[in-house]
């Protein structure tokens, strides 16, 4: 009874803004483009040793350049991860049209989370420390290092004075910070907020680590075919960097700045396993939960979901878990709808994942059509649709999109297709 009469009370989150920097490409419309096109962004690792690795793959970022968003005096300080995540939000705020002028300052907040944050800065300190002794670290280290650095640069750059902070929860995170920035606009802290995830693991003790925990894929032959949801032969995730940063804005807001309204937060979940760092429930309970959460939440029921971008990391128990998961959530209508992994073309983002998917998803929305699962030659279940290697037609009012990360961490969002 209180939840539904918090529903009726509460204002309404629209998306006027969006920017990506991901291993298909460094702006939305290319990422976007590549993944209709069923185009894998896996190659093998540049830029350090990995003869000695298990996993030498992953998804990373080309040709981006820092200069073109950020000042050098600046972005010198700063991790890529926090680059890559300054750079979206650019092109979210230049997207959305959005002027923070002195009046809107204050009711506009950022929240940009991260899984693991700026490691590859954190390792060039130690290594400095190490090499070069104490007086040559950086006075900017504990700023750099920390993982709220992306979210503190970001309010300063665009003089957003509302509430700032960081929110980590693995791979579950780029979606959680959309769903609890959402919260923020619907019970009235903020009006405006810049919110989504980025990441950059991929360095020589992440994929000794993950590849120790036999998460990853070993199909370094075949880089563009080792991300492979929902497929048989699936071996691990492949871990990649990226961004995905969304302008959320209260409607009445938006409409009355004339924007372009991209679509509609309706619906977020969140829930814990409490069962195992890094296998899910055995019965998917957690996953469950937060599904039903997220439709309670949308007031929807599981007939009205047109599309589900799954989690869909290409690991053996998780990706099997999922499609129990969804079956159990949505009943027959499950195999009657498109439900897909983009993860099989950009790899794992970490925490920006689910913030790319989440623009993903209403994109899907938008075009009517359901990006692909590439790779999926024997699919897991055959009465799903996975939308198996080729994209699909589809008339879509209403998606689901899915995080589930390690720790248990569960976190799904509902959107919907803009209608006054």
């Amino acid at each position: 009874m209180v939840l539904e009469r918090m529903r009726e009370l509460r204002r309404r989150v629209v998306i006027t803004g969006w920017g990506a920097i991901t291993p298909l490409g460094l702006t939305v419309t290319d990422t976007w483009a590549a993944m209709l096109a069923g185009r894998s962004g896996i190659h093998l690792v540049e830029g350090f040793e990995t003869g000695d690795l298990g996993t030498r793959i992953a998804g990373q970022i080309r040709g981006f350049d820092p200069a073109l968003y950020i000042p050098h005096k600046v972005s010198r300080r700063m991790d890529t991860y926090a680059q890559y995540a300054m750079a979206a939000a650019t092109q979210a705020v230049e997207s959305a049209k959005l002027t923070i002028d002195d009046e809107l300052a204050p009711r506009t907040g950022v929240l940009i989370g991260s899984g693991y944050g700026p490691v590859n800065y954190n390792h060039g300190v130690a290594n400095t420390l190490r090499d070069k002794g104490p007086r040559a670290v950086s006075p900017f280290a504990q700023i750099a290092g920390a993982i709220d650095n992306a979210a503190g640069e970001i309010s300063m750059q665009f003089g957003a004075h509302g509430p700032s902070r960081a929110l980590s929860t693995a791979c579950a995170t780029g979606t959680d910070s959309i769903g609890e920035a959402a919260r923020w606009i619907q019970f009235g802290f903020a009006d405006v907020v810049l919110a989504g995830g980025a990441d950059n693991c991929i360095t020589r003790g992440d994929l000794a680590g993950s590849g120790n925990a036999r998460a990853l894929s070993t199909r370094n032959d075949e880089p563009e075919k080792a991300s492979r949801p929902f497929d048989e032969d699936r071996d691990g995730f492949v871990m990649s960097s990226g961004a995905g940063v969304l302008v959320l804005e209260e409607a009445e807001h938006a409409l009355e700045r004339g924007v372009p309204i991209l679509g509609e937060v309706i619906g977020y979940g969140s829930t814990s396993d409490a069962y195992h760092w890094t296998a899910p429930h055995p019965e998917g309970a957690g996953a469950k939960a937060a599904m039903r959460l997220a439709l309670q939440d949308a007031g929807a029921l599981p007939s009205d979901v047109d599309y589900v971008n799954t989690h869909g990391t290409s690991t053996p128990i998780g990706d099997e878990r999922e499609v129990h998961s969804i079956r159990a959530v949505l009943g027959d209508h499950a195999t009657r709808i498109p439900v897909s992994s983009t993860k099989s073309m950009t790899g794992h983002m970490i925490g920006a994942g689910g913030a790319v998917e989440a623009i993903a998803s209403c994109l899907a929305i938008q075009d009517g059509v359901a990006p692909p699962t590439i790779n999926c030659e024997r699919p897991l279940d055959p009465e799903m649709n996975f939308v198996a290697g080729v994209a699909q037609d589809h008339d879509i009012a209403v998606a689901m999109s899915n995080s589930f990360g390690f720790g248990g961490h569960n976190a799904v969002l509902v959107l919907r297709r803009w209608a006054q």
